[in-house]
C-alpha cells in the first residue's frame, strides 16, 4: 500500500510540473507522442461510440415514447431524449467506452514497459517517464473525450429523432426544434466540464496501475483488469459530484 500511495504521489507531481518543463524544453518526439495518442484516442474511437451513441438515442426515444403515450405528452420525447443525453448518458457512456478501450491500452502499454524495465531505461538517458508517457496521454483524453462527447450527445439527439419520425409518427423538424429549445449552454457545458473530469480520472487510474506493475507478464493483465474497474468506479463517483454540484449551483 504504500508503494502504491508513493507512486500515485510521484504520477501526479510529475504531471503538475509538467506544463513548466514543456515550455522550457520543448522537444519534437514529445509532440509526436501528443499527436500520435491524440489520433488513438480519438478518430479510432468514433466509430464505436457513434454506433453506442445511436442505439442509446433510440432506446431513450422509444422508452420514452411508451411512458409520455400514457398521459398523451408524445411530443415530450425529444426533450427527455435531449437532456438525459447531454447531461448524463453522453459523458458517462463515452468515459466508459474510453476506458475500457483507451484506459486499458495504456495501463498495458505501461506495464509491459514497467516489468521490461524500459522505464528504467528511459531515465538512464535523460527521458521523464511521466512527460513521455502519461503527458502525452492525458492531454489526448482532456482533449478528444469531450469532443467524442459533444459528437456522441449530437448522434444520439438525431438518432432519436430520425427514430421517432420513422415509427413513432413525430415530426423530424419538431423533434429538433423542442430539443433545441429544451436544452441550454449550461447544458452542454457540464456535459463537456464531466468529460473532461472522466478524462483525466481515467488517465492517472490507468498510468498508475501501470506503473504499479511488478510481478511479471501475469501482473499487465491484472494491473489492466484493476485499472478499468478502478476507473468505471471513479467515472460514477465523479457522475455523482458533478450532477449534485450542478444541481446545487443550479
Amino acid at each position: 500500500m504504500h508503494r502504491d500511495v508513493q507512486t500515485l504521489v510521484w504520477l501526479v507531481n510529475g504531471l503538475v510540473a509538467w506544463p513548466a518543463k514543456a515550455r522550457k524544453r520543448p522537444r519534437a518526439y514529445y509532440t509526436w507522442q501528443g499527436w500520435q495518442h491524440l489520433a488513438e484516442v480519438g478518430s479510432r474511437s468514433l466509430a464505436i461510440v457513434s454506433i453506442i451513441a445511436a442505439c442509446t438515442g433510440m432506446i431513450l426515444a422509444l422508452q420514452a415514447a411508451q411512458q409520455l403515450e400514457k398521459v398523451g405528452a408524445l411530443s415530450y420525447v425529444a426533450n427527455m431524449v435531449s437532456v438525459t443525453i447531454v447531461k448524463e448518458l453522453g459523458p458517462l457512456l463515452t468515459a466508459i467506452i474510453l476506458a475500457g478501450r483507451s484506459g486499458a491500452a495504456f495501463c498495458a502499454e505501461i506495464a509491459t514497459m514497467q516489468i521490461s524495465e524500459e522505464i528504467d531505461a528511459l531515465q538512464v538517458i535523460g527521458i521523464d517517464p511521466v512527460r513521455f508517457l502519461v503527458a502525452p496521454k492525458i492531454m489526448a483524453m482532456l482533449i478528444m473525450l469531450p469532443v467524442l462527447t459533444l459528437w456522441a450527445d449530437l448522434v444520439g439527439i438525431l438518432a432519436g429523432g430520425l427514430f421517432s419520425s420513422l415509427l413513432l409518427g413525430l415530426s423530424l423538424q419538431g423533434y429538433l426544434n423542442q430539443a433545441v429549445l429544451f436544452l441550454g449552454t449550461n447544458d452542454v457545458v457540464a456535459s463537456v466540464v464531466k468529460a473532461a473530469g472522466f478524462g483525466g480520472a481515467i488517465t492517472v487510474i490507468c498510468c498508475w496501475q501501470g506503473f504499479l506493475a511488478r510481478e511479471g507478464a501475469a501482473d499487465v493483465g491484472r494491473r489492466t483488469t484493476k485499472a478499468v474497474v478502478q476507473s468505471i468506479f471513479m467515472i460514477i463517483l465523479l457522475d455523482f459530484f458533478f450532477t449534485a454540484l450542478n444541481y446545487i449551483a443550479g
